[in-house]
């Protein structure tokens, strides 16, 4: 009797084993004939992810629109591109204190070189941006700005001692063509070009000094820090070209601000539900709403240059960023131009 009932028990027991070992080769969790402890899977809802993104870029295509239109004399008096600068930092850094105050993050002893040439190259990038978007297309201008990956690629090999295969440099070479044909090489050069391709450059830069600070500092301490150092830089700057805006005006740099910041927290809660390889493309739809925009506002529409233009530099770009994505190392040089491009830590749900 007690022997029937020990061979049912060792039945038992090697019946439940092999169960066990099924529902472990199918979840992929043995390996090479054991058990290995691994976390949940995290499965975002890349719906959700797209639409903060689409929010993100068009935030950002409004913050050029508006600069335009104060820079341009649409809202009085055409205003200095210090002032629009002014505005996009000091309003963003009060958006974004405001923000740190109430989630009340972590913060650690910031690397205040690294961000102080960081915001440098950011307030500079930005402020040349402005003044090219007041004279000429918005769709020109932010197609242009996208050669920023192609800066920090070539700078990241003597400052980071990355290498550089065929491929980047073949899309390099593509995007600066894409940049050559919106110069419109035939006719006169535009001066506003040159201010975007500048705005590139310092922006391509300050993507060299984000890869620094990322794998040290979180997300929101990165944006705090920034916006609070390129206020200070932007208020001492603004001194000497200062006059007084309109009312309309005043709302128009307060809404630059307010909206940077709104578009710099879209994209960091995207970066934090996905992978840097799914969102860095959407950064790319900027260039959609910077058209949309100026047709709606300005009634300004693309002509054929600006189209084959715009789309070689898009080719080059979207280039590096799938060629980033193989190597497995999308990052800030893939063009994501905010104040924080790593992808922090996602824990996964609890069920």
């Amino acid at each position: 009797m007690s022997s029937s009932r020990s061979d049912g028990a060792r039945r038992a027991f090697a019946q439940g084993e092999k169960r066990g070992a099924e529902a472990l080769d199918r979840d992929g969790l043995r390996d090479h004939g054991r058990a290995v402890e691994t976390e949940p899977r995290y499965h975002p809802d890349r719906r959700v992810t797209a639409a903060f993104m689409l929010a993100a870029t068009a935030l950002f295509a409004a913050t050029t629109l508006l600069a335009k239109a104060i820079g341009s004399g649409t809202l009085g008096a055409p205003i200095h591109p210090l002032m629009l600068t002014f505005g996009r930092f000091v309003f963003a850094a009060l958006a974004v204190a405001l923000t740190a105050a109430a989630l009340r993050p972590r913060l650690t002893r910031p690397a205040y070189g690294t961000h102080l040439a960081r915001t440098l190259c950011g307030w500079g990038g930005i402020t040349l941006m402005f003044a090219a978007v007041a004279q000429m297309p918005l769709p020109d201008a932010t197609a242009i700005s996208f050669l920023s990956p192609v800066f920090t690629m070539i700078l990241a090999i003597p400052l980071l001692g990355e290498r550089v295969g065929p491929v980047r440099w073949s899309a390099a070479a593509i995007a600066l063509t894409g940049a050559l044909i919106l110069l419109r090489p035939g006719d006169a050069i535009q001066p506003a070009a040159l201010l975007a391709l500048g705005a590139a450059m310092a922006m391509g830069t300050e993507a060299i000094f984000i890869k620094r600070l990322t794998g040290r500092e979180s997300p929101v301490q990165i944006l705090l820090v920034n916006n609070a150092m390129g206020a200070g830089i932007a208020a001492i700057a603004v001194l000497a070209f200062w006059s007084q805006p309109s009312g309309a005006q005043w709302l128009a740099l307060i809404a630059i601000g307010v909206l940077m910041a709104g578009g710099q927290a879209l994209n960091l809660l995207a970066m934090r539900r996905d992978d840097a390889s799914f969102v860095v493309p959407f950064f790319y739809v900027t260039l959609i709403w910077a058209a949309l925009f100026d047709l709606w506002v300005f009634g300004v529409l693309p002509d054929r240059v600006s189209f084959i233009g715009a789309g070689v530099v898009l080719a080059g770009a979207l280039l590096l960023v799938w060629r980033d994505r193989q190597r497995g190392s999308v990052t800030a040089s893939s063009g994501i131009p905010s104040a924080a491009t790593a992808k922090p830590e996602r824990r996964p749900r609890k069920p």
